[in-house]
């Protein structure tokens, strides 16, 4: 898959999944909400997608599953601070945003 099909396909499943998770649980308005999803996945995307291009190929899934957590950690920060959040919920709505696109990544392979 390309990076650019990659970064559309990120952006496509996980924003409807952050600005339902946030305005559900945080109240937080939607249409600003998509657009901090969008400056997450703008951020962590590209780091995430050239470290995996260069885990070898043994060390593949561990590394996959360490990146996910950092990232997941990341985007949830980003969220709080962006959306002025406190608990669980950036967090959660970023482990939800992330399993999505991730499943959405392995069907399309």
């Amino acid at each position: 898959m390309s990076y650019p099909v990659a970064l559309a396909l990120t952006v496509a499943t996980e924003v409807p999944v952050y600005t339902a998770a946030l305005a559900a649980a945080a109240g937080s308005p939607p249409l600003r909400t998509a657009g901090v999803a969008v400056m997450v996945n703008l951020v962590t995307h590209p780091p995430l997608w050239w470290f995996l291009r260069h885990v070898p190929g043994g060390a593949y899934w561990p590394a996959f599953a360490a990146a996910e957590a950092a990232v997941l950690l990341v985007e949830g920060a980003l969220l709080a601070r962006a959306l002025r959040l406190r608990g669980p919920a950036p967090y959660a709505a970023s482990a939800a945003a992330n399993a999505v696109s991730v499943l959405a990544g392995f069907l399309l392979l």
